[in-house]
């Protein structure tokens, strides 16, 4: 329960700092992305300073502990591999931030301003992330099915 506490004003925080830093509007995410163009770099700052604060931190407290503070130990993943999947999952998720000036995260919290357009992403978000696991079901289907069959021949 404390943990979920946690993990609840850490969300407001970073929704909050993605507000006050605009990385919420749209337009401003795709003057930072408008590198040949008119290129506003403020998002740069914002990411950067970012990192001034977490870097420190991560390599002083982060890295030396056995395990999370609400937690019985770390969820890293094992996969280190760059495979196809994770290649079309970048370069799709790029093309959609770089064509709707949205990302995701804030997407969702601009949610709460009740913008049409934030609306219709996030639907068209949500339905691309259900086909993308249908997709995948799919395909680990088909690929029992084959393993299946070449298994008794």
């Amino acid at each position: 329960m404390f943990s979920q506490f946690v993990s609840l004003i850490a969300g407001l925080l970073f929704g909050l700092g993605m507000m006050i830093s605009g990385m919420v509007d749209p337009n401003k995410v795709i003057g930072f992305l408008d590198v040949a163009g008119s290129w506003d770099p403020s998002l740069a700052f914002v990411m950067g300073g970012a990192l001034l604060v977490f870097m420190p931190f991560y390599f002083l407290v982060i890295s030396k502990m056995d395990k999370p503070v609400c937690e019985a130990d770390f969820h890293l993943s094992k996969n280190n591999q760059i495979d196809n999947k994770l290649i079309t999952g970048a370069v799709l998720f790029g093309l959609g931030w770089g064509i709707a000036g949205i990302c995701p995260g804030p997407a969702v919290t601009s949610l709460s301003g009740g913008d049409y357009t934030i609306v219709l992403f996030t639907i068209s978000m949500l339905i691309g992330i259900w086909l993308g696991c249908k997709l995948i079901n799919m395909k680990s289907d088909a690929y029992d099915v084959l393993a299946s069959d070449t298994v008794g021949k």
